[in-house]
């Protein structure tokens, strides 16, 4: 299996920005920790953090035919984008959605995703280990469609 996993705008900056809200680790420690999850659990990710909205719905096209499923942290595109709903549609893959903070409880236009009616789940508030439990969901997805 081969997951995409997307990064939206400002996930470039963890570390920096707002480090009492997403941490002091960085994108970089980010990227590691993706890694290891899905050595762990047997899969191969390819990563990809953009901080334009059109380079993420031209990335989420190229997966057509080419990954199993995508999870994706669309960061503030999660509350305006209706181009990135419209790409996980069009492809057709399973997506899961990503949050490293907890979008319920922050600010209210925080709370409104455009690009959770695409996705089979959306976890948010577990901070990396969100990634981990997304990589896990679409291993179980994709090994109950084979059964």
């Amino acid at each position: 299996m081969t997951f995409l996993v997307i990064n939206g705008p400002n996930l470039n900056m963890l570390g920096i920005r707002e480090p009492d809200i997403y941490g002091r680790r960085t994108y970089a420690d980010l990227e590691a920790h993706i890694r290891g999850a899905a050595q762990r659990l047997g899969v191969a990710v390819e990563l990809f953090q953009s901080n334009h909205e059109g380079a993420i719905v031209d990335r989420i096209q190229e997966a057509y035919g080419k990954a199993d499923g995508i999870i994706i942290n669309p960061a503030a595109y999660t509350h305006t984008s209706i181009a990135i709903l419209d790409a996980l549609k069009a492809v057709g893959l399973p997506a899961v959605e990503v949050h490293l903070s907890d979008i319920s409880q922050r600010e209210p236009f925080r709370r409104v995703s455009y690009v959770a009616p695409a996705c089979i789940r959306t976890i948010a508030g577990m901070g990396f280990d969100g990634y981990t439990e997304a990589i896990r969901t679409l291993v179980e997805h994709l090994s109950r469609r084979e059964n």
